[in-house]
């Protein structure tokens, strides 16, 4: 069976692992803006050019193009038939907004909006000692998934760093920025009664276990 779901949450609480599962055990097609963004970019297209400049200023990309990106991807074939995971957008109300206007277009509408909640203690603990494989994106962990060799990749044996992202500044930066401007998309879901609140504090098998018991039959 297929499922139109949107993971939503801070960093750091797993939403990248559920997406996964997801993927890996329904079928569904995994949607990240990231992904979406260098897939763009790579094929240098007008939406992946234009992205690339604000990105390469230091800059957000506007609602306008992400929205669009998104949009291109949600009207593939696949997406349509297998159902989706879309994990980093909608990021904004006014994204949500715009989602809700091409799931319409489309004759589609969202099963579940799953906001994954840890508490931040636990996310700062999380992502401190997280690092990124340069090469295929691997993420490790320093305690809780550290990689067989240090510094190395297990998978491509490409070296490992650790992104400006976790740096414990920028872990509260991005944690602030989530609250103003991410976490009024909850409040938003939740007046739709789309919403499902899990506790993503548990292990991931714990947490894929309250998503799933939650789905539509």
């Amino acid at each position: 069976m297929s499922y139109r779901l949107i993971l939503i949450g801070p960093p750091g609480v797993g939403k990248g692992t559920q997406s996964a599962l997801l993927t890996e055990r329904l079928g569904l097609k995994a949607l990240s803006s990231g992904d979406i963004f260098r897939r763009e970019i790579e094929a240098e297209t007008d939406l992946g050019r234009l992205a690339k400049r604000y990105i390469q200023h230091g800059e957000l990309v506007p609602n306008g193009v992400t929205i669009e990106m998104m949009a291109k991807r949600l009207r593939d074939d696949d997406t349509r038939k297998h159902g989706f995971v879309l994990d980093g957008f909608p990021r904004t109300v006014r994204q949500a907004e715009a989602l809700d206007e091409i799931l319409f277009e489309m004759e589609f509408g969202l099963d579940k909006v799953i906001s994954i909640e840890v508490p931040e203690e636990t996310i700062l603990h999380r992502l401190a000692g997280r690092m990124g494989c340069t090469k295929c994106g691997e993420i490790y962990h320093s305690r809780n998934k550290p990689p067989m060799r240090e510094g190395l990749c297990d998978k491509c044996n490409g070296p490992l760093f650790v992104r400006t992202d976790d740096q414990p500044g920028t872990i509260l930066e991005r944690l602030r920025v989530f609250r103003e401007t991410t976490a009024p998309v909850i409040d938003y879901y939740a007046s739709t009664g789309s919403l499902l609140r899990v506790d993503g504090s548990v292990g991931p098998e714990d947490t894929y276990r309250q998503i799933i018991e939650a789905m539509p039959r």
